[in-house]
């Protein structure tokens, strides 16, 4: 019997089993082991996504691998050595017009937001002056309306004081049910008070707000002359054959093109070394960007009241439209839509 009872297989007047303690540490040790496989799926799941993230890694890493390959054996070789030079000089005659053309964006634009950002200010500054002014002048009416309660308050307990007299047992209670107006006018004056000490506090806080940027306007001005200094840039290599095969050379990735023999690869990048100069050429462009931006600004029509790039369509160039002087070769290529066609990756450099 003692070895039943120590066995626990009869209870005797003991009532229920009390639960050993090794049952909590096991209920404790499942629940670890829960959130450790948690853990682990999560974690797995992790590593899953490096992998494939790794492996996509290596597939780009050995297609520019074999890009590189490919190169040094187009530049090792006599025949497609030359043609290789020739299409990387086109690719940065086409980076150098796109470059020519950002800098002039972000000189602008720096320059408007300034304008812009000073005007902000000092419209803030008023707006938050003027609102300064009627918060102070509503906090000194609040105080003023404040001021006047309690002394009617005050007024009022000093006048039912003195009803303190046995004949004045049927006075006292008519005069003290008037109390609770005064005392409500006393808590709306001040509760007005609060009010009007917030809002001043707000104002003062506020300042004059984030700056919300350019406006549409500037934007569009400058990307209406980011698209005058895309044509003349054209208009500088209207006649060569140059802005043609630069945009080829950047619609491809690797250099197939043949370009001709040595003479030949030789006059080309020659007349790419002059383009290029041409194109930095300082003189005169500020000018010829404004006039083009007066004809650009009575055509150019945008699709939204809140849009910044205008329809390619009304870009368009006038017929014959090409420089008197600066240019290169004899015969005149037809001027591009530099919107609609995206010469100099001109839509990579627009404000937006």
């Amino acid at each position: 019997m003692k070895a039943l009872k120590n066995l626990g297989l009869l209870g005797g007047n003991n009532g229920a089993a009390e639960t050993p303690p090794e049952d909590g540490r096991v209920v404790e040790l499942f629940r670890s082991r829960a959130e450790l496989r948690k853990q682990h799926d999560e974690l797995s799941g992790e590593m899953q996504r490096l992998r494939d993230r790794l492996k996509q890694q290596e597939a780009a890493t050995g297609r520019v691998q074999e890009m590189f390959e490919s190169l040094e054996k187009r530049l090792e070789s006599a025949d497609t050595g030359l043609s290789t030079l020739v299409f990387y000089h086109l690719r940065s005659l086409w980076s150098d017009g796109r470059e020519i053309i950002g800098l002039l964006v972000q000189d602008l634009a720096a320059k408007q937001e300034e304008r812009e950002r000073k005007a902000w200010a000092l419209e803030g500054n008023r707006k938050q002056f003027q609102q300064r002014q009627a918060a102070e002048q509503q906090l000194r009416q609040a105080e003023s309306l404040m001021v006047t309660a309690r002394q009617q308050l005050v007024a009022f307990d000093a006048r039912l004081a003195k009803l303190d007299k046995w004949w004045h047992r049927w006075q006292r209670p008519k005069l003290l049910a008037q109390r609770p107006a005064f005392q409500t006018t006393v808590d709306a004056a001040e509760s007005g008070l609060n009010g009007a000490r917030e809002r001043c506090e707000k104002i003062e806080n506020a300042g004059a707000g984030d700056f919300p940027g350019i406006s549409v306007e500037a934007k569009r001005a400058i990307n209406l002359a980011a698209i005058a200094c895309a044509e003349v840039l054209c208009l500088r290599l209207s006649r060569t054959p140059l802005m043609v095969s630069a945009r080829t050379a950047m619609s491809k990735r690797e250099s197939l093109e043949y370009y001709g023999d040595l003479a030949t690869c030789v006059s080309i990048m020659s007349d790419i070394v002059k383009a290029r100069n041409l194109l930095k050429q300082r003189g005169g462009i500020t000018q010829e960007v404004a006039q083009r931006v007066e004809r650009l600004r009575s055509t150019a029509t945008y699709l939204g009241e809140f849009e910044t790039v205008p329809i390619p369509e009304s870009c368009g160039v006038s017929e014959g439209d090409v420089l008197a002087h600066g240019s290169q070769g004899v015969t005149a290529a037809r001027l591009p839509n530099v919107l609609a066609e995206d010469t100099w990756d001109l839509f990579k450099v627009l404000l937006r």
